[in-house]
């Protein structure tokens, strides 16, 4: 109980994200005419299997398993570069059911900024790795990034002209961890404000007619390469930060003891 009333701010928004996503894939797997798409059943496993970790993790920190916690932590290296390689997987997917359509896609800076700023907020939770509170705050600002993008899809389903509004919503979700902790929390603040900076650069695109140029581009790229790339380079950026270097050498000590 009182590890859950020291980080009930953070257990609460991955429930309520947890909550957002069933309802966000209910009808893809439940509805009338369910028929769940290879793709689809992919992004589930991986998005369940990264608010698990956080929830695992946010749990092993609350009962100080700290050496746990670190062991865990490691997965990261798969499940990192696996989450933000399936981002970019489906940003391309949508650019390319629009360029094929010829209809465009609405969502092509958030899908494709958002991709980017999630890989940039994973990769500088381990460049920061040696400032706990820095570093639990990135990666609980991934978790504000699919709460936001949960909003979005819930907001499309059942009052698609309110959806403007879900950004905000985000936005004061990300305000409340930082007036929770000033010193501490400017990660989940800058993080929950990307949906409105993505959404600036969306009317200026617009202004500019760049987005068919962007979405044809994005739209004809291949979506097996991307993905195998897109997982590599995170993975060869985490691995360059040292995440790996301490549980080495704890290691070694072990076995030369």
């Amino acid at each position: 109980m009182k590890n859950f009333k020291n980080y009930i701010f953070e257990y609460l928004l991955i429930f309520i994200t947890i909550i957002l996503t069933i309802s966000g894939f209910w009808n893809i797997f439940f509805g009338t005419d369910a028929k769940p798409k290879p793709y689809q059943i992919f992004h589930l496993i991986v998005n369940f299997s990264w608010l698990f970790l956080m929830l695992y993790q946010l749990t092993l920190i609350g009962n100080k398993q700290s050496q746990k916690h670190k062991r865990v932590g490691l997965s990261i290296l798969f499940f990192g570069p696996l989450f933000f390689a399936q981002a970019v997987l489906l940003a391309i997917h949508s650019a390319h059911k629009g360029f094929v359509s010829g209809e465009g896609d609405f969502m092509i800076v958030q899908n494709v900024l958002g991709s980017i700023e999630l890989g940039l907020i994973i990769l500088l939770a381990f460049i920061l790795k040696k400032r706990r509170k820095i570093h639990a705050a990135f990666l609980i600002s991934t978790v504000v990034l699919m709460l936001g993008i949960s909003i979005f899809f819930l907001l499309l389903a059942v009052a698609p002209e309110l959806i403007g509004y879900g950004m905000y919503i985000t936005f004061f979700v990300g305000l409340l961890f930082f007036l929770k902790d000033r010193r501490d929390g400017w990660p989940i603040l800058a993080s929950s404000s990307v949906f409105i900076i993505n959404d600036y650069i969306t009317t200026l695109l617009i202004k500019l007619e760049f987005i068919k140029p962007l979405t044809d581009f994005v739209g004809s790229l291949n979506q097996a390469i991307a993905f195998f790339v897109s997982f590599i380079v995170l993975l060869f950026l985490l691995i360059s930060t040292g995440i790996t270097n301490k549980r080495r050498a704890g290691t070694l000590r072990k076995n030369y003891r």
